[in-house]
């Protein structure tokens, strides 16, 4: 049983951007600047109220008598309670008899061709820490891009307003970037997981370094990209974001509609169609946050019955890599035209260049990454190089009478795993089906 790390690594960043941040706002009202301690308090109130809300959905705490519980989640200490749950679960494993456990089947990757299906047994407290691993790995990706991401633009809008940087402020811009690098690599591994579910994923520490370093240069050279455009163009930030949004807000509903498939109905058993709907909505919501600073990993389905796209198209990653390089440039030249004197202290082509150096160095990790440090590479039906000169192929109408490349799919079929037939109880581990926690959920 591994130790709960990824669990204890959310609430630190949680509890560290959340004083880090009540910090700051009153800073800001003892200055009288009291817009910006209302948004510094915005973009840390609100997505606290969403994991809370998303740590009760996952437990189920409103159909258990557990009034403390619920208590501590209204006054934003969920979290806290949660994680020494988990290392409570974690120190007292093995010591108490369990009444049950489950039986599942993963493949190892295969070596020399060859694949072998290893039975593992999943006891009641393994269930419970694997319930709460799923919860915090859903709750850390939208902290990082409903609250981190935002709050990060805004602390960096206002340090370039101000043409300064406080301790406070730069305390916070630090942590909330370590949060939605955090989430965006959560994003990732979870994307890993689910699509190769039904073999043993073994996420080595040199591709969580590699993906670190992608997202780290891609999500800040894209904030500051944002910053540096809204300090010129005020007025025109607005449709920039508001686009950017809508299009990645109404692509997986247009691809639902198009499917003529029927309305989703497993995603809780518990919930109304309006239910439905509301936690649909927040689902597309958070991925249109994510797209707005990095490319999501996690790719919406919602006429599927997992939601989630279990398949890797290289034309997809292609076209969102190139479009947001392409806004990117543009963004960065229209600052660079339109600046006042006010950047007269700043070596402007060299920060320019410096930008779009940046996110090309983004893209080099990310290419580093599925060629030599993805755990499953080895299910890849071509490599890496294959699928990019495939889209660049497709794009320049170089392929002639040739059909379109299929995408990047694993040699092997993502089946669900088998489970025994002799299972006592209810595990939280064994539910995957009907359940969008156990769906979005890993094993760090």
């Amino acid at each position: 049983m591994r130790l709960p790390s990824s669990v204890l690594v959310s609430v630190s960043l949680f509890t560290a951007e959340t004083t880090a941040a009540l910090y700051l706002s009153s800073t800001y009202r003892s200055a009288g600047d009291k817009i910006w301690q209302g948004f510094t308090l915005l973009f840390t109130l609100v997505p606290s109220v969403l994991v809370q809300l998303t740590l009760i959905f996952i437990h189920r705490d409103l159909s258990r008598d557990r009034p403390l519980v619920l208590l501590l989640h209204i006054l934003q200490l969920g979290p806290i309670i949660r994680c020494l749950d988990a290392f409570c679960i974690y120190g007292s494993a093995g010591k108490i008899e369990e009444p049950y456990v489950t039986i599942t089947r993963k493949k190892q990757m295969p070596k020399g061709g060859l694949s072998e299906e290893v039975e593992q047994e999943v006891g009641q407290a393994e269930g419970k820490l694997f319930t709460h691993r799923a919860a915090f790995a859903r709750t850390s990706v939208i902290q990082a891009f409903l609250g981190s991401a935002p709050q990060l633009t805004l602390q960096l809008y206002i340090c370039v307003l101000q043409q300064g940087v406080s301790i406070g402020r730069g305390t916070l811009m630090v942590i909330s970037l370590l949060s939605i690098v955090y989430g965006a690599l959560r994003c990732n591994i979870l994307a890993i997981k689910i699509r190769y579910d039904d073999y043993e994923v073994d996420v080595r520490p040199v591709a969580y370094l590699c993906i670190f370093l992608w997202r780290s240069f891609e999500i800040a050279t894209r904030v500051v990209v944002l910053v540096l455009f809204s300090s010129v163009l005020q007025i025109w930030v607005l449709p920039v974001v508001l686009i950017n949004f809508l299009i990645f807000f109404l692509y997986p509903w247009v691809l639902f509609w198009r499917s003529c498939s029927p309305f989703p109905e497993n995603i809780e058993k518990t919930l109304t169609r309006v239910g439905t709907t509301i936690v649909l909505c927040l689902l597309t919501f958070l991925y249109a946050g994510i797209n707005m600073f990095c490319w999501s990993a996690v790719q919406l389905k919602l006429y599927d019955p997992d939601l989630i796209n279990k398949s890797h198209s290289w034309y997809h990653v292609a076209g969102y890599y190139t479009l947001r390089f392409l806004e990117n440039t543009t963004l960065t030249l229209l600052w660079y035209v339109y600046q006042t004197d006010f950047y007269r202290f700043v070596d402007v082509p060299v920060l320019a260049l410096l930008l779009l150096v940046g996110y090309t160095i983004a893209i080099f990790f990310m290419l580093l990454f599925y060629q030599f440090c993805h755990p499953c590479r080895q299910l890849f039906s071509s490599s890496v190089a294959q699928g990019l000169w495939e889209c660049c192929g497709s794009v320049c109408l170089l392929c002639g009478p040739y059909s379109q490349a299929e995408p990047i799919q694993p040699k092997a079929s993502l089946e669900q795993p088998n489970l025994s037939d002799k299972e006592v109880g209810d595990d939280p581990a064994s539910n995957t089906n009907g359940d969008i926690s156990q769906s979005l959920s890993s094993n760090p």
